[in-house]
């Protein structure tokens, strides 16, 4: 029987955002020995519904949508697929493309002090049926955040509207994240109490195959090191290739 989408993002709750990476540095382990970022978005903090790390709110897991945000004095990319599909058609704004059922994340061009999401923007993906945002740059209008409880993560907060540094460029193609590209349909994985990460969509499947067998191992771990057993004999032990 095939398996959803919905039911294989339902699985994941059961996971923390650091299972989720454990089974990435597995996957994603390079001949040479060097590995990857392992899906971990770094240094990002949740300012909606709740401000800071918390046990309260539930996960939010979702496919990715994306806003690419540049300069407003540079002019707007060339697309070589139709604006229908990655631009923002005259007469329009931005946050009106925001996907139900998604979460939003934004990349704003490194440096600036401007935020790219308030709080007119949240309520109006909330009222899309946007998931969350995870924002690559600053946000503000933290109590009108709160209000209309959209999650939101963010590298930090401004006072200051888009419109002093920033315009919207395109959207649905590859952004990065401080380092970690994230493309449109990559599952966007905010754990309230660990962080955030991603899972490379080609990557679901095999990360739901390794989690419960490196979940398991760890549990193996623990119970033998609470019994008296050292790290590393329980390591050795318990900790097998997958």
């Amino acid at each position: 029987m095939t398996t959803s989408l919905q039911e294989k993002l339902n699985a994941l709750q059961g996971f923390s955002a650091c299972d989720i990476s454990d089974a990435l540095l597995k996957l994603q382990k390079t001949p040479e020995g060097s590995a990857p970022r392992a899906g971990h978005l770094a240094d990002f903090a949740p300012y909606s519904p709740t401000i800071g790390r918390n046990t309260t709110q539930p996960k939010i897991i979702a496919p990715a949508s994306t806003v690419k945000f540049i300069p407003k004095n540079d002019p707007i990319p060339e697309l070589a697929s139709p604006a229908e599909s990655h631009g923002f058609p005259a007469g329009t704004h931005w946050v009106d493309w925001a996907e139900p059922g998604t979460v939003a994340v934004i990349e704003q061009p490194a440096g600036q002090h401007c935020a790219v999401l308030g709080g007119i923007m949240a309520v109006r993906m909330k009222t899309l049926g946007v998931k969350g945002a995870v924002v690559n740059g600053r946000v503000r209008d933290l109590a009108e955040l709160n209000e209309c409880q959209l999650p939101v993560w963010a590298r930090g907060t401004s006072t200051v509207g888009t419109g002093a540094e920033a315009k919207p460029g395109v959207r649905n193609v590859p952004v990065s994240l401080g380092g970690v590209t994230v493309s449109p349909g990559d599952i966007i994985f905010c754990d309230p109490l660990e962080g955030v990460v991603t899972i490379p969509r080609d990557l679901l499947d095999p990360v739901l195959e390794a989690m419960p067998k490196l979940v398991a191992m760890d549990d193996k771990v623990k119970e033998a090191v609470s019994q008296g057993m050292n790290v590393f004999d329980a390591f050795k032990q318990f900790r097998t290739k997958i």
